[in-house]
C-alpha cells in the first residue's frame, strides 16, 4: 500500500501558528511520526505540501497509478476550491479527507466542505492522529 500525504494552504507553518488549534509539533516532526506508524503497518508514505492550488491540483491528477491512496488536509481550500474538487474526481485514485481540528466547531465558513463529496471519507478533530485514522482506514 503506498500512500501521497497531502497537505495544502498554511499547513507548512503548522507548529508555528495557531498551537492552541494545530498543536506545537512542526509538519515535518508530525510526517515523521506519520512515516513510522505507516511502516510499522507495511504501508509506504509520501509527503507533498503546497500552499499553492493548482500545484495540489497537478499533484492529484499525478497519483493516478502511483499511490493507492490520498490522505488529503487542503486547509481553507476545503470550504471553496472547486479546482481540488475537479481534481479528485478526475482521478480513480479514493482520496480521505482530513483536519487536525474540529472544522465544524469552528468558524461557520469552514462547516462545508466542498471537497467532502468526492472524498471516501473525512476524518476532524483528532490532531495529528487525524492522519493516522485516514491511513488506517486504507489498512482495514
Amino acid at each position: 500500500m503506498k500512500l501521497l500525504i497531502l497537505n495544502g494552504v498554511n499547513l507548512g507553518r503548522t507548529g508555528k501558528r495557531e498551537a492552541g488549534i494545530y498543536g506545537g509539533e512542526t509538519l515535518e516532526a508530525i510526517n515523521g511520526e506519520l512515516l513510522r506508524f505507516a511502516q510499522s503497518r507495511g504501508a509506504e508514505l509520501d509527503f507533498y505540501q503546497s500552499d499553492l492550488e493548482g500545484e495540489i491540483c497537478k499533484k492529484i491528477g499525478e497519483a493516478e497509478g502511483v499511490y493507492d491512496g490520498i490522505v488529503l488536509n487542503a486547509g481553507a481550500y476545503t470550504h471553496y476550491s472547486y479546482a481540488i474538487r475537479d481534481a479528485i474526481a478526475g482521478i480513480g485514485v479514493p482520496v480521505v479527507e482530513v483536519h487536525m481540528s474540529n472544522v465544524g466547531a469552528r468558524e461557520e465558513f469552514r462547516a462545508k466542505s466542498v471537497l467532502m463529496a468526492v472524498c471516501r471519507g473525512e476524518v476532524l478533530g483528532f490532531g495529528k492522529n487525524s492522519y493516522k485514522l485516514a491511513i488506517e482506514s486504507f489498512l482495514l
